[in-house]
């Protein structure tokens, strides 16, 4: 499979090619035409079908470059003021219209004849559950959703510490932490916790708003709570909130006292009397630090070697979005905090967002962050874009097992043979870290919606709990315990996208298992992990996970066996 450096967007048969999406009449008359239009037979569907892909891909895209620009720039008033037009005032126009086409489409006669056909089980099953969960009254509330949660990235955005004379972005400042001088680590920790200290009552009132929004948002639509409401709407059909519990036993029992042992054996290589939580990033033999990249456009570069060595399909990909200028890699005082791949919907080529400083763990960010790009690519050609949306359980199989597989090439970040090994071993660390972390969120969160009246005070004694239940003992948070109350504020997941969280854990597992494959048989690891992807969103979750040749499945047998493969895997390091 070969593309060309530069793609360009597909002809249109519907929208103009001139359209500016400029305010809600530039879009009406296509709805207006969607919702008149007669459906005489099966191919009159088809094309209605393809027609309102376009419109939704046209909408989506604009969109997104409004998002991907307020991010990258939340200094800046214009690009801000542009997604809050669009959230405010073309968003809630559609909803209703929206709801129309897909009771439009559940009426027509000719849908049962294309349901045999591949995408159309998942697509029916998606309009239904979409139809189900309208409600016009939700309209404004979301509205106020989006808007608020805007303010979290405006907040966040805003952070700067100041560290012996230079101001830092947060994220700058965090690889200070890596630091072999430990009073440096110390005085670096206390910054940044206390910057972060100074937004929480803002953070926490903001919070307080959106969990109130959201409940009511869950009510109006007929359930018991906002986290039900997210599970239908998120389609979870697959499994359950129960599955979500088991995952969080499963976590605490086979995961915890792995990182527990971890802990003690850094607590014992650094000498220390007592381990803080400064201690955590760096090298606990004493080492400096591990340099991944020089510089954002170094980044890059090794990035694209690294992925062409996996594959050159996979190469081509990065290189395309460089030369198309979707990539915008490095931390920056304005810029809003942590990671994404942003799909856009017409054009095919995604845009990464990442804040970059040189540490290895950004490195493995644009390797998780370019396996959803990858994902958007394979899936780019699918007729509709239905089926392009893959189940975030999914997508993020895509990033996390990128992150492993793309290890058989770190030589090119880690020339060193030591390096290497060392920088080996922390991704499999970070699997020990990010497993309890994820069970950690998500228990907070199921907590947090089915106690929808709770105060603040509950909320800080329920994450203490939930912290101290995945957290090793041997930390000691002694005179930091305020950092602690509050350290979910971190979390944007929790202000941007609730609930959306517990997809880490299970595809972290599946990547392990997708891992595991490869390590046996590269080719047909590889092959099972593009098979799966090109799948988008025309079949179940268990289904694309049974054709990267794993199981979906996160019982406590599942999950001990692949950490004691894990476990292998750092013996032979």
């Amino acid at each position: 499979m070969t593309i060309a450096e530069k793609i360009n967007r597909p002809k249109r048969t519907f929208i103009p090619e001139d359209i500016n999406v400029s305010d809600w009449n530039s879009l009406k008359l296509f709805f207006e035409n969607l919702l008149s239009r007669e459906l005489v037979d099966v191919q009159s569907l088809r094309k209605w079908l393809s027609d309102r892909s376009e419109l939704e891909s046209v909408i989506s895209e604009d969109m997104g470059w409004r998002y991907i620009k307020m991010t990258c720039y939340t200094d800046n008033d214009e690009y801000s003021k542009s997604y809050q037009d669009f959230v405010e005032n073309i968003q809630p126009e559609i909803a209703p219209l929206a709801d129309l086409l897909n009771k439009k489409l559940a009426a027509s006669p000719f849908l049962t004849s294309l349901e045999g056909e591949r995408g159309f089980k998942i697509l029916i099953r998606n309009l239904k559950k979409d139809i189900e969960l309208f409600r016009e009254e939700n309209i404004p509330l979301f509205t106020q959703i989006n808007t608020d949660t805007q303010k979290y990235a405006q907040i966040s955005g805003a952070m700067m510490v100041e560290i012996r004379g230079k101001e830092l972005t947060l994220q700058q400042a965090s690889v200070i932490l890596q630091s072999t001088d430990r009073a440096k680590r110390e005085e670096t920790y206390r910054k940044l916790a206390e910057r972060r200290l100074k937004d929480k009552t803002e953070l926490d009132d903001l919070f307080s708003k959106l969990i109130d929004l959201r409940h009511q948002v869950s009510k109006n639509a007929g359930f018991a709570n906002f986290r039900d409401y997210m599970f239908k709407s998120y389609g979870r059909f697959d499994y359950t909130p129960k599955d979500c519990f088991d995952f969080h036993d499963a976590i605490a029992s086979e995961v915890v006292p792995i990182l527990n042992e971890l802990s003690k054996e850094r607590k014992k290589k650094l000498n220390v009397s007592s381990l803080r939580p400064w201690d955590k990033a760096v090298d606990p033999e004493g080492r400096e630090p591990l340099k991944a990249f020089e510089n954002g456009s170094d980044l890059t570069d090794k990035s694209i070697a690294s992925f062409h060595r996996l594959d050159p399909f996979l190469g081509h990909c990065l290189s395309i979005m460089k030369s198309m200028g979707h990539l915008d890699l490095e931390s920056r005082k304005g810029k809003a905090p942590g990671g994404y791949n942003y799909p856009l919907a017409e054009i095919g080529v995604p845009f990464i967002f990442m804040n970059a400083t040189s540490t290895m763990r950004d490195m493995t960010t644009i390797m998780h962050e370019g396996g959803h790009a990858v994902h958007n690519f394979l899936t780019k050609d699918l007729p509709l874009g239905d089926f392009k949306s893959p189940p975030m359980e999914v997508a993020e199989l895509a990033s996390m097992s990128m992150e492993l597989i793309s290890m058989d090439t770190w030589d090119i970040f880690f020339p060193d043979p030591e390096d290497l090994k060392r920088a080996k071993r922390e991704q499999l660390e970070d699997i020990i870290e990010t497993l309890p972390w994820v069970a950690t969120i998500d228990q907070f969160q199921h907590w947090i919606y089915e106690n929808p009246t709770h105060s603040q005070e509950d909320r800080k004694k329920n994450w203490n709990a939930v912290f101290a239940r995945y957290a090793d003992p041997i930390t000691d948070w002694s005179g930091l315990e305020e950092t602690r109350d509050f350290a979910w504020q971190k979390q944007l997941h929790l202000y941007e996208v609730p609930f959306y969280y517990i997809e880490y854990g299970m595809a972290q597992l599946g990547a392990i298992a997708l891992w595991r494959n490869y390590k046996l048989d590269k080719q047909k690891g590889l092959e099972g992990y593009m098979n799966a992807l090109k799948l988008g969103n025309l079949t179940t979750i268990p289904e694309i996970y049974k054709a990267a040749n794993i199981k979906f499945d996160f019982s406590k047998a599942y999950i001990k066996e692949l950490m004691d493969f894990v476990k292998e895997e750092f013996a032979k390091i």
